[in-house]
């Protein structure tokens, strides 16, 4: 690497929020520290946690590690609604201009699910004349086309949305994407370099004893991340909970938008199985974790999630127990390639669903060579020699 080089990551989320955004883009500085040398400066743009307004954690506003300055900005309150997701963006977006005004960068670094991390970063590779790798997690656009349901506001949103698109993609020197799933959609349209990093195992997984020690009295299966309407828990978790009474207990770890749903409908079937418990740190998750039978995962029954791999996945089958996935498309070909203890059923199928826990037997499942493969700071040191080669030699 050159002397003397100054790095943008630009990133909604950091640590010690709880989410995947955050884990990946820590885990990139960490992998960020193995490359740099001691006249290099890598300045990250976040926010201050805000990811569930029930989990609520210290943070420093700046923050020096090393050689990477910190700057976490300060969120009005919100309920995860796309207005609330709007004003707290647009702060972001404002602030993050604000602060490294005056400032130059050699290159830009974004990791976006939601299209405007994206914008910014294409911004300020525009503002300091400097490469972009966009890292994109998500497709917004296709998952915003199946969420609008008003058809004046989809109508006055979604071409804005296009052309947000086009110009932060359309600038990009490189694009990652953490799915294979989203190949065809964004090469079909954008040419640029491409590259396939997906998500992974943090080393704190692979450091636990996920192997229980007491039996439960009914077999525990968890969910643990965001309750929103993506996730659909509301339209799958409440029926079979009641199906399956007296064979299972659930456990509901999370919060968000949709989580009103999910317990008007829990209230609605007097489900009395379902544990709804608020968000946790990791290190509670790894307990929740060890103490389960199970874990659940499942995504609304949106084209758009036919593309995507959840992160989850990884964080899963790191503990060898079986992971029950309500996915469709690539992420259901994902599991069925790569952990063989999955029971995998269509998004919002309750009927299989509990056709397939009432028939489960255990399989094998090759834990180590799956660790091997997609540990997170393997998938992150290939990921910063691709960009050390690219840009930074």
């Amino acid at each position: 690497m050159k002397q003397s080089r100054r790095i943008l990551l630009l990133t909604f989320y950091y640590e010690p929020d709880l989410c995947a955004g955050s884990f990946r883009a820590t885990a990139l500085m960490e992998a960020f520290k193995d490359v740099l040398s001691k006249d290099d400066r890598v300045d990250v743009i976040t926010t201050m946690p805000n990811r569930y307004q029930t989990f609520k954690v210290d943070a420093q506003e700046y923050e020096q590690d090393g050689l990477i300055n910190i700057y976490r900005i300060p969120l009005p309150t919100h309920q995860s609604g796309l207005t609330d997701q709007a004003k707290s963006f647009t702060k972001y977006f404002f602030r993050a201009l604000a602060i490294t005004r005056g400032k130059q960068y050699d290159l830009v670094i974004a990791t976006s699910s939601r299209l405007f991390t994206a914008f910014l970063g294409s911004i300020s590779s525009y503002r300091f004349r400097a490469p972009l790798y966009l890292d994109i997690r998500d497709i917004f656009i296709d998952t915003m086309n199946e969420v609008l349901t008003n058809r004046l506001l989809k109508a006055f949103i979604m071409p804005l949305l296009i052309l947000v698109e086009r110009f932060s993609f359309g600038r990009a020197n490189h694009i990652n994407l953490v799915s294979e799933g989203f190949k065809k959609y964004f090469k079909q349209r954008y040419q640029t370099k491409y590259s396939f990093f997906t998500n992974g195992i943090d080393q704190e997984f692979l450091d636990y004893d996920f192997s229980a020690t007491i039996k439960n009295e009914k077999p525990i299966i968890t969910y643990a991340g965001n309750i929103g309407e993506g996730q659909g828990l509301h339209i799958i978790i409440p029926e079979v909970a009641k199906a399956l009474e007296k064979e299972f207990q659930f456990k509901i770890i999370g919060d968000g938008g949709a989580k009103p749903k999910l317990v008007e409908e829990l209230n609605r079937l007097d489900v009395k199985n379902v544990d709804l418990i608020k968000p946790v740190n990791r290190e509670g998750l790894k307990k929740y974790y060890k103490e389960s039978d199970y874990l659940f995962l499942h995504l609304n029954a949106f084209k758009a999630f036919e593309k995507v791999l959840p992160s989850k996945i990884f964080e899963y089958a790191v503990t060898n127990k079986p992971i029950i996935g309500g996915v469709g498309g690539y992420a259901a070909k994902f599991l069925e390639k790569n952990v063989s203890n999955a029971i995998i059923f269509p998004p919002g199928d309750v009927d299989t669903f509990i056709e397939k826990m009432r028939n489960y037997e255990n399989q094998s499942f090759d834990v180590n060579s799956f660790i091997e493969k997609y540990s997170r700071k393997n998938v992150m040191k290939n990921m910063v020699n691709g960009i050390q080669e690219s840009f930074l030699e």
